[in-house]
């Protein structure tokens, strides 16, 4: 890969970041957002119109200009007209499955410490959300390795993730490897060995063989689940499992806030709860980590738990 020009205004194609700089081009997308905070993405073309309830606006008016300008459409509209970030294009782009949103992307990201060059596994692939953060984060020398069941979600998935980067007809991002198939079965299969592995999917807990067989040591699980179900079954399951430290698990809540002078409080919308997040790091072959020397909360795994058991838990019997 050439060193960048300095002298170009561009972020360098082959960096495939998903992002450019200078005058607005035809095949980029853009953003409108009114003043009501309506948002409106759509593909910059030569001669098409974008029509709103407030009129329309023509495509070679945006074409050309700086981003960051505001337009007004034929009956009056005003709207801003910025390149869409990825934690917009995302929340706003066609979906097969449900997204993971941009507070969760980002902890993935930071706390599953994606690095360039990581060679990373993903299953599933969903609308191809995370995928797009995974990708931007490895870099063209890294590897995003995606397993995903069903068809028709992975084809809405390479058609969102081949929008944001801007791939060329027929190509994609030249670190993502999209497989059709069970990652339980597929990914020991494959030979693959990984530095982190991203479970997204009903049953992480089915993955967890196939994950630890294919993560170096030091490598890092993590686990994207909605119900405290899922998150009591995976956890336990990672530590009965023995080849990996001590599960840690949590969520994040984002909350705005409305600033007007003196008036500072809440914002009356907040992303509350989407998903629980674990995370786990192999350890080497052979090797187990001490054992927890707290004790278990009492009835924590009383006659009514039926999930895994971990090493010296005793079965507890009814009573009464």
């Amino acid at each position: 890969m050439s060193a960048p020009d300095p002298a170009s205004p561009d972020v360098p194609a082959e960096a495939w970041s998903g992002v450019h700089r200078g005058p607005l081009r035809p095949g980029e997308w853009i953003r409108l957002t009114d003043q009501k905070g309506r948002r409106h993405n759509f593909e910059l073309v030569p001669g098409k119109r974008f029509f709103s309830n407030r009129g329309h606006i023509d495509h070679d008016e945006l074409i050309g200009r700086e981003e960051g300008f505001t337009v007004t459409s034929s009956a009056g509209g005003e709207y801003l007209c910025f390149r869409p970030l990825l934690s917009e294009f995302v929340v706003s782009m066609p979906r097969g499955a449900a997204v993971v949103y941009p507070k969760d992307a980002a902890q993935i990201v930071a706390l599953a410490d994606i690095f360039p060059g990581a060679h990373v596994v993903e299953a599933g692939v969903g609308s191809g959300a995370l995928t797009c953060s995974l990708l931007r984060a490895v870099g063209p020398y890294g590897r995003v390795s995606s397993y995903e069941r069903r068809e028709e979600f992975a084809e809405v998935a390479r058609r969102n993730v081949n929008q944001f980067f801007g791939a060329p007809e027929g190509e994609t991002h030249p670190a993502w490897h999209l497989t059709l198939g069970d990652l339980a079965e597929a990914l020991p299969a494959s030979g693959e060995r990984a530095d982190r592995v991203i479970l997204d999917m009903l049953a992480p807990w089915e993955c967890l063989d196939a994950t630890a067989d294919a993560l170096r040591p030091g490598g890092i699980v993590c686990a994207y689940v909605a119900t405290t179900t899922q998150l009591s079954r995976f956890v336990e399951t990672v530590r009965v499992h023995g080849g990996f430290t001590e599960p840690q698990a949590w969520e994040s809540l984002v909350r705005d806030w409305h600033v007007e002078g003196l008036a500072v409080r809440p914002g009356h919308k907040m992303i509350g709860h989407t998903a629980f997040l674990v995370t786990a790091r192999r350890m080497a072959p052979g090797e187990r980590p001490p054992l927890k020397k707290r004790r278990p909360a009492p009835g924590a795994y009383g006659p009514d738990y039926a999930g895994p058991r971990p090493p010296g838990v005793p079965v507890e019997e009814p009573t009464g």
